[in-house]
């Protein structure tokens, strides 16, 4: 496995973009990512949690726990 092929890796190379991150609870938020940790613990920033693609709320500055994400894609 060469060094970009690694989920850290990938997480970086995301950092500064706008990415959707999927819940265990369903949820969705979209926002910039900022930071992350060895945990996945997520920092997004100018974030929004989303129902169906609609924007249910603006949250600005979130703290994403590692172990609530399923999913972490590029909008």
């Amino acid at each position: 496995m060469s060094e970009a092929d690694r989920p850290l890796d990938a997480l970086n190379a995301a950092r500064g973009k706008r990415v959707l991150i999927e819940l265990k609870n369903g949820k969705q938020f979209v926002g910039v990512l900022k930071a992350f940790d060895i945990h996945i613990n997520i920092v997004l920033d100018n974030a929004e949690e989303r129902n169906n693609g609609e924007v249910v709320r603006k949250i600005g500055k979130a703290f994403l726990r590692g172990d609530t994400i399923i999913l972490i894609s590029s909008e």
